[in-house]
């Protein structure tokens, strides 16, 4: 199972009690599934750039659609441009070809019969596969989960990563998140002052 997959059924699982925004989620499965093709030698980091590697597309639906989705002439694709560009609405593919495979069942928050609907993951051999990772503290896992608000329990004091391009692609999901966030905030400012504005003084 590739790790965006398992990425996605921690960010659902009832356990952590943060709510993940949809846009975070899918900049960081952008991301876990950058590091899943430089993992398979799909495509190798150059600097801040992805440069596509030769080996065959990986196996998964969605890393395959991920590699098909490469830019392939110089001078590549910069990191950051990646995870905005392959991570619009990816969260959402996640969550369709999860429930296609019968990994994920809806669910009816509250006791209301047309409550909010959520998805949750069937205990199958998926879910429990990513659930010993997480509780194992896979530091890839782990970083990608921190970075959408989901804390695995890591210590500061824990050592970095053995392959610098794992290291700049998680530096730039972080990264990415924040500017999310920022965009967020502003928008929220904006919007303030333009309903006091229509309130009059």
């Amino acid at each position: 199972m590739s790790r965006a997959k398992e990425l996605f059924i921690i960010a659902v699982d009832p356990g952590p009690e943060q709510a993940v925004g949809q846009g975070d989620l899918s900049l960081a499965l952008a991301g876990a599934e950058l590091i899943d093709l430089v993992e398979a030698e799909v495509v190798t980091v150059d600097g801040d750039r992805i440069v596509p590697g030769g080996r065959a597309t990986p196996g998964d639906r969605l890393l395959g659609e991920a590699a098909e989705g490469l830019i392939r002439q110089p001078p590549y694709e910069r990191i950051e441009d990646w995870l905005w560009r392959r991570g619009r609405d990816l969260a959402a593919a996640y969550r369709a070809a999860l429930e296609e495979d019968g990994e994920l069942t809806r669910k009816r928050s509250g006791r209301r019969p047309f409550g909010s609907e959520r998805v949750e993951p069937v205990d199958t051999p998926t879910r429990r596969r990513a659930a010993e990772r997480w509780e194992a503290k896979e530091p890839v896992l782990a970083d990608l989960a921190s970075a959408v608000g989901v804390d695995a329990g890591r210590s500061d004091d824990e050592p970095g990563f053995d392959d610098d391009a794992v290291t700049t692609v998680l530096a730039a999901v972080h990264d990415a998140v924040m500017e999310l966030e920022a965009v967020r905030q502003r928008r929220t400012i904006e919007n303030a002052a333009f309903a006091n504005l229509w309130r009059g003084p």
